[in-house]
């Protein structure tokens, strides 16, 4: 009885490597595809994107006229920060809205991935990104446009005005 199981095993073990095309290396074995050619690189000028992105340090209000957000004079007392200071969870309040926001050290787009929840102001929903200028924190949309421009008050509130003019506050 056993030898009857050994000589059915090792029937199946031959006849399933004979078919097997990787051992087989017979008429049905697929050949090697050839290497796909390749053109040059060229060089040459890329065109922006899209013509429409306004230039960094200005966004457009209602009038379709630029404004510019770095102009904001700096507050008396303004401190020093660093990245780290921005780390984690915020709460972000403008104009009535109130919502929240997290900022990470993670390279995004002219700063640091951020995101906010529960904005109902597109400006504020569409927060993408952050980043420092000296003792300013710019926050920004997904095309780089700053949305809003802070200074610090304390080490755990920031206050400011969007690129509309509106007052805005992030704090803890």
């Amino acid at each position: 009885m056993k030898r009857k199981v050994i000589t059915a095993l090792t029937i199946g073990v031959l006849l399933v490597s004979a078919g097997c095309q990787r051992l087989s290396g017979g008429p049905k074995y697929a050949a090697p595809l050839p290497a796909t050619p390749t053109t040059p690189v060229g060089q040459g000028e890329l065109q922006p994107l899209d013509q429409s992105v306004p230039a960094p340090g200005t966004t457009l209000d209602g009038t379709g006229q630029g404004t510019d957000v770095a102009s904001v004079a700096e507050p008396a007392g303004a401190l020093n920060i660093g990245r780290s200071d921005m780390l984690g969870g915020w709460k972000l309040s403008s104009a009535g809205d109130n919502c929240m926001a997290f900022m990470t050290l993670t390279t995004w787009s002219g700063g640091y991935r951020a995101n906010t929840r529960g904005c109902s102001s597109p400006a504020l929903a569409n927060v993408s990104a952050w980043d420092l200028s000296g003792k300013q924190v710019v926050l920004k949309d997904s095309s780089g446009a700053p949305v809003a421009q802070l200074y610090a008050t304390s080490a755990q509130q920031f206050n400011g005005q969007t690129s509309s003019g509106s007052p805005v506050s992030l704090f803890r």
